[in-house]
């Protein structure tokens, strides 16, 4: 092929956008020309090249428009360590099929059994499907929306933040107990995306002990459990921190420090 006609193909490329086209085509079309396939096949190969290069493309920015901390993955997690989560349900989980069905997730735990990295893992599996997600503490959420009231934007940030993902993660319910109007912000969220759109919540806390995150009222405790539950898969997760674990073998803990458990 001479010069100037592949100066004039990388040039049609870039004006139609087609960066996969212009570094493969010359490879596959020898590779074409060896197998002696149609025109029609080649085409089919190098639009293919193109696809997957944008589909990546699209992987890698809904996945960082995500607000992950840190990409996490299942195949990254420590099964054999933390032997209270259940391996089967979250693999099965991870099939996605619950978004479909806008069903819950709610990993509880002690701290450092990794409930964050499971939550991470589903939502990184989730935007390599193309789905749009929204990862953020539950202390940022509050914050986010307590902020957005008084600059009179709360429906324009619940819109777009809160109801705009298909999957909502919202991190560390619990960690640092709600006021009353945090309590009623976080029951709208939950109110808002009921049997509308799934979300993954993580938590320290037994249900039995939401009621103290939600500054002791037992009717807004109740009905928010009573809409995250109806469509809800629970894992329960126990065992040692993992944090902990990796602090003992560098020798900063001492070797006895007690196992953390969870009571049902």
């Amino acid at each position: 092929m001479s010069g100037i006609l592949h100066e004039r193909i990388v040039a049609l490329c870039d004006e139609l956008k087609f960066q996969a086209v212009a570094d493969v085509y010359a490879d596959l079309a020898d590779v074409a020309a060896k197998e002696e396939s149609s025109f029609i096949e080649y085409l089919e190969r190098v639009l293919k090249a193109e696809n997957e290069l944008r589909q990546g493309r699209s992987r890698h920015t809904m996945a960082k428009m995500a607000g992950f901390p840190a990409i996490k993955t299942l195949e990254d997690y420590d099964f054999d360590f933390a032997t209270g989560a259940p391996k089967q349900r979250i693999i099965d989980l991870a099939a996605m099929a619950f978004l479909e069905r806008k069903e819950n997730v709610i990993l509880l735990g002690p701290s450092g059994t990794g409930k964050t990295h499971l939550a991470i893992a589903l939502g990184y599996r989730a935007t390599q499907c193309g789905v749009k997600v929204r990862f953020i503490s539950a202390a940022d959420l509050m914050l986010q929306l307590e902020s957005a009231q008084r600059q009179g934007r709360y429906k324009e940030v619940m819109r777009r933040s809160v109801m705009g993902p298909s999957l909502l993660i919202i991190d560390e319910i619990g960690y640092l107990p709600f006021s009353d109007t945090q309590a009623n912000l976080f029951f709208q969220v939950i109110a808002k995306r009921y049997e509308e759109g799934s979300v993954i919540l993580t938590s320290n806390l037994s249900f039995g002990e939401w009621e103290q995150a939600f500054g002791g009222n037992t009717a807004l405790t109740s009905a928010t459990l009573d809409r995250l539950l109806h469509h809800a898969h629970v894992i329960q997760i126990r065992g040692d921190s993992y944090r902990l674990k990796e602090k003992r073998r560098a020798g900063i803990l001492g070797q006895q420090t007690p196992s953390v458990q969870i009571d049902n």
